[in-house]
This record gives C-alpha cells, structure tokens and sequence, in this order.
C-alpha cells in the first residue's frame, strides 16, 4: 500500500478514535464553558451560550456525566465552569466532585447560565463566554467537538485559527471501500493495536454496565430478556445497552467514532461479539474493527457533522462490513453489506441525542446483519433501485448527499418541533 495513504489511514484512527466522557456535544459545551474560566482567570458572574441548532439538538434530552441526574445546555456550562479541566478536552467533566454538582444545581436554578440560538453558521458550533464584572473571556469551537478556532479576552484575540482547515486534521478524501480492505489485510498490528484496545476496553465496559443496571429505557436488557441470547440479538443488544447506559448519565468513558460515542460503540461492539462467538483470534478482531471504524468515517465524510441523517446507520454499516470481513467477506461482499444496510434503513432521523437512541442503533445493527447475511448469499439490492447506484461508492455518495443536503430541511423542522417553534397543525410561528 502507498506510504502515504497508510500513514494518513493511521492518522485518521488516532484522531476519530478518543475517548469522551459521556455524550460529545454536552460534554464540547463543557469543554468550552471551562476553557473560558480558565482563560478569564476567575470564577466569573455568569456564563453565556451560543450555538447552533444541531448542538441544542443533541444537548436538550441527554444528562450530562458526573452531574447527579442533570440535563440539558445549562447543566453543561456550569459544570464546565465550576468544576471541569480544560486540559482533559472530551474527557472534561471526568474530575468533577459532589459539591460541583451541589453548586451547579443551584446556580442552574438562578439561572446563571444563559442560552440563545445562533442560525446561519456550522452545524456544530459553539461560543462559551465567561463574563466576570467587565471583563470576559470567549471561546468558540467550530466542526469539531474539541477544535477551538477562536479565543477573545477583553476584546484581544488571543488565538484564531481559520475554520476551513477545522474539520479535520488529516484527509479523508483518501477513504476509499478498496483502499480500507487493503490496509485492513497489510496494517502492522502494532500499529492500531493501542486504539483498538483502548475502544474494545471502554466500549465493552460501558455496554456491560447497560445490561446490568437500568438506564433510560433499557433497550438493551429487553432485547436479551425478549429475543434470547443469540449472536445476533447479542450484537444488537450490546450496542444499544452501551447507549442506554450513556445517554442516561453513566460515567464510563467510551471511545468515539466520527465525533459519537454512540457511534463509537455501534461500529464497534457488534464486531467484538461476533469475534467471541467465532472464537476469532485477537488479530482477526483488530483487521475487522479497522474495516469497521474506517467504513463508517468514509460515510461520515460525505454526510458531515450534526445531521438529521441518523448516525447509528453508517456507523452500523461499518459494523455489518466488519462482521463480513471477519467471517472471510470478500471485497465485493463487503460491497454488498454496505449497499444493503444503506438500501434498507438510510435516512433514520436524527431527533437529537435522548434515550431512544438505543432503540435506533438496535434496528441499525439489525439491518446490518441482514445485510450481512444477504451479501454471504449474494443476494442484494440492485442499481435503480432507489438510492442504489452502479457501484458501492457512488451508492455512499448518493447517502451522503441526502443526509447532508436532502434532509437540510428536515433537520431545520425537527429542531422547530423540539423547540415549540411548531403548533400541532406543523405552522411555524414568528419566532423564527
């Protein structure tokens, strides 16, 4: 393989794949609000947030970590403030105390933090401002969770950095379906293998703890007590029990995938229970979590940030192309499973980051295997039907474009309901 497409493949996995504490977009907040303290200089009278829809989108049902049961935008910024570590970036909120959380209850509660919308900028987008008597400081993060673009104090731009390079550190434009199975059949297991422990630890914990204890709606558990205990429904299950656990609040890290914890464990704890159910060797589980993670970032690519195109579909579509390169897929079955999953559930809504999450990476996962299964036989959805282009790219592509520009609309209208911006006859009101 081209050293320089194996060195950005590298790169690519040592970005994508960090751990965060609890759901990215509460915890991005927090990492700003603290960041702002931290360059005020002193506890400061209050703080103020900005930000775009798709961030008050996925902050508005979830709770936030190490919070005692607190929800929402508010609950975030104060904790960042009060007791979060800036240097710990997504991992902000991990030394926060009982007596935080005491303070913050209270301080949300006088209404120290403040929200409003910011339209007509990047899906993800925030701006942290820490305001102590006349003096404030404020951070603004653009594209991604932790890329701080731009720090003011008193007026003084201490850094600012040009939000066209943010997106990314490193060129995805180099992922390509052939280009991932080569490097995943040639990578130097050394070379991933501390990532790829590092997601199998944290994410298979989390999961554990959703099966064991009730979280939110406990999709996990059901699906055990319900459906059994086969390797499929124990794919399904491990994921979702992974989200019941941290869109509820659960503590535990996990190591994300395209910015998404959810993400993070959908690509990935399928594709570990199908290695323990096959008794596949700790190698062969390594190559297919490198397919996994890297098919579900080059679908990312072309959908972008913070959509109304629901994550838990490519990013279970990895799994599905992870469990086919496992069971000795080729690269046309490979192919295969991702038309077929794309075919089937592409375009799941995105309705911000909430319980019901579970459920949705649940009926991913499912489709995945379906897929999976269908591309073993060779059977699969054809060209013209629908979305289903000549070939598999062009078929990520044409996903890519309905989930960054087709469903624009959409994501507009969901945040207008979830924000009573919509009467129950769907007319907008004028707060628009």
């Amino acid at each position: 393989m081209d050293k320089k497409i194996y060195t950005n493949y590298i790169n690519i996995l040592q970005q994508e794949l960090v751990p965060a504490l609890g759901c990215t977009e509460p915890i991005a907040i927090a990492y700003a609000a603290a960041k702002a303290r931290e360059v005020l200089g002193e506890f400061p009278d209050c703080i103020e947030i900005c930000c775009s829809g798709n961030i008050i989108k996925n902050v508005k049902g979830v709770t936030v970590p190490n919070s005692g049961g607190l929800r929402g935008i508010e609950a975030a910024a104060v904790l960042g403030v009060i007791g979060g570590d800036a240097s710990k970036e997504l991992e902000v909120l991990q030394g926060v105390s009982l007596a935080d959380i005491c303070k913050a209850r209270e301080l949300v509660k006088e209404k120290y933090c403040t929200c409003s919308l910011q339209e007509g900028v990047a899906n993800l987008y925030i701006v942290a401002k820490a305001v102590k008597g006349e003096h404030y400081a404020e951070v603004t993060i653009i594209n991604r969770h932790t890329c701080i673009t731009k720090i003011v104090k008193d007026g003084k731009i201490l850094l600012e950095k040009d939000v066209k390079g943010t997106a990314s550190d490193v060129d995805k434009a180099f992922l390509n379906v052939n280009d991932i199975l080569e490097f995943a059949d040639t990578v130097a297991i050394e070379d991933v293998k501390e990532i790829l422990d590092r997601q199998i630890t944290y994410n298979f914990a989390i999961s554990e703890e959703g099966i064991k204890h009730s979280y939110g709606a406990s999709v996990g558990r059901t699906l055990l007590e319900t459906y059994g205990n086969d390797v499929r429904i124990r794919a399904r299950a491990r994921a979702a029990a992974g989200s019941d656990a941290r869109m509820s609040g659960c503590s535990l890290p996990v190591v994300i995938n395209s910015g998404s914890g959810n993400q993070g464990m959908t690509v990935s704890l399928p594709v570990i229970e199908y290695a323990k159910d096959m008794g596949a060797s700790g190698e062969q589980l390594y190559r297919a979590l490198v397919v996994s993670n890297l098919i579900a970032i080059h679908q990312k690519k072309y959908i972008g940030s913070l959509s109304a195109y629901c994550g838990a579909v490519s990013a279970a579509c990895g799994a599905g192309t992870g469990i086919t390169y496992l069971e000795g897929g080729t690269r046309e079955e490979v192919g295969l499973t991702i038309v077929n999953t794309i075919a089937n559930v592409g375009g799941i809504v995105c309705d911000g980051a909430k319980s019901s999450c579970a459920a949705k990476i649940a009926s991913s996962v499912d489709a995945a295997i379906l897929a999976h299964y269908m591309a073993m036989e060779h059977h699969a959805f054809q060209p013209g039907e629908g979305i289903v282009q000549e070939d598999v790219e062009d078929t990520i592509k044409s996903m890519g474009y309905i989930g960054r520009v087709g469903m624009k609309t959409t994501d507009v209208e969901i945040l207008n309901i979830m924000i009573d911006r919509v009467d129950v006859h769907g007319q907008t009101d004028h707060m628009k």
